[in-house]
């Protein structure tokens, strides 16, 4: 009985610091669509709520760390139970980076909006690489709330998708330059948002790859997507 006891104690630690990633997902994904809204709407009052919202995170993402170490030192945890841990660990360290990547978003769209610079080049591509990584990261939350191996190997095909839109927007960016040096400036400004968000996408890809690591037990960073699906089968 007392060891059941201790299980269960145990199971509910997990669910709960589980349930508090989630809670840190849930905020990043707030700052996402304000830097979104910010940057489409040239609203410097979103801006400065994704700034605000940074600080939460980064006090989230210490309070999941400690809640961490202590169930490991306390628990000493193995096999399967250790992996979720670890995983969870560098799942809170990833959230934090899109956190971080966002606030990069806002701070530049705040600059942009002072030069009022942006205006003379598109950026709906930007907009769209934008729509893709944020649903990107909604998806790798939902799979990694369910233990989802099928949609977190979907997620590393679709990050491919985010990959091309920043190819293709940077080949357009180059093009503009060349042809009117007067547009380096606000173009270089775009390039650094277009980077922020390539990177959101590429975050959710390694929370996907995490997520095979704690129910296959295998470290897919860097492997092919035939060794990836081989491992999955």
């Amino acid at each position: 009985m007392a060891d059941k006891h201790l299980s269960t104690q145990f199971d509910s630690e997990l669910n709960g610091v589980s349930s508090r990633v989630m809670e840190l997902g849930g905020l990043v994904e707030s700052q996402i669509r304000q830097a979104i809204y910010a940057f489409t709407q040239s609203s410097d009052e979103a801006a400065e709520e994704v700034l605000t919202i940074e600080i939460r995170v980064n006090q989230m993402e210490i309070d999941i760390d400690r809640e961490l170490s202590s169930i490991i030192a306390r628990r000493q945890p193995t096999a399967r139970d250790l992996r979720l841990l670890i995983a969870i660990s560098k799942t809170t360290a990833n959230l934090e980076r899109v956190g971080d990547e966002t606030t990069k978003i806002a701070r530049m769209v705040k600059s942009i909006i002072g030069s009022g610079s942006a205006r003379t080049l598109p950026s709906s591509e930007l907009r769209v690489a934008a729509d893709l990584a944020a649903g990107l990261l909604r998806k790798a939350l939902d799979a990694f709330a369910r233990l989802d191996v099928a949609t977190a190997v979907m997620i590393l095909k679709e990050d491919h998708a985010i990959d091309q839109e920043f190819d293709g927007f940077v080949r357009k960016l180059i093009t503009y330059m060349m042809e009117d040096p007067r547009t380096i400036s606000a173009s270089l400004d775009l390039l650094f948002l277009a980077k922020a968000i390539e990177r959101i996408g590429d975050h959710a890809k390694n929370i996907g790859e995490l997520i095979i690591y704690i129910v296959k037990g295998a470290d897919v960073r860097h492997s092919s997507m035939e060794q990836i699906e081989s491992v999955v089968r």
